[in-house]
């Protein structure tokens, strides 16, 4: 792995120097963003990124779900079943093999769509950021993720 410039230990140490800090404050302050537009939705942000990979194509496996969304099972399971119980989806084992379970949109879930077809606008508006700046800054962080993710142990992933 090639080396680069890495800072002083005293200044490598500092809050404000940290790339974990800046990433995790910054999906804080996303999440609180996020709260008001998807309160008119019922929605929780955990919620809302279920729905945006159904919309995007709706029958998935429940498994497809957690790795497209980096949850495992014991997070994904619960909020699955609320959202059932709010009637958006459904779950249901599948027909070749009882142990995956498929899951789909209600067509009140297809509906919060077009309820939610604003919100990427809001945060455009938010961010003071160009669709550009975004689009480049949302690769970025995705190369990132993806490095990460290589250089984590096979358990850890």
């Amino acid at each position: 792995m090639p080396r680069t410039k890495t800072p002083s230990s005293d200044a490598a140490l500092q809050l404000d120097h940290q790339l974990c800090f800046a990433l995790y404050s910054t999906s804080l302050a996303m999440t609180k963003l996020y709260k008001p537009l998807l309160a008119p939705l019922g929605l929780t942000y955990p919620q809302y990124l279920v729905l945006l990979v159904l919309w995007e194509r709706d029958d998935h496996m429940v498994s497809e779900l957690g790795e497209r969304l980096f949850l495992d099972s014991g997070t994904l399971t619960p909020l699955l079943k609320r959202m059932e119980a709010a009637g958006w989806l459904q779950r249901q084992r599948d027909a070749q093999d009882e142990r995956r379970v498929r899951v789909t949109l209600t067509a009140a879930g297809r509906a919060l769509r077009a309820q939610a077809a604003g919100i990427p606008g809001c945060l455009l508006q938010s961010s003071q950021c160009t669709v550009d700046e975004l689009q480049s800054l949302t690769q970025q962080i995705q190369q990132l993720r993806a490095r990460l993710a290589a250089a984590l142990p096979p358990a850890s992933v």
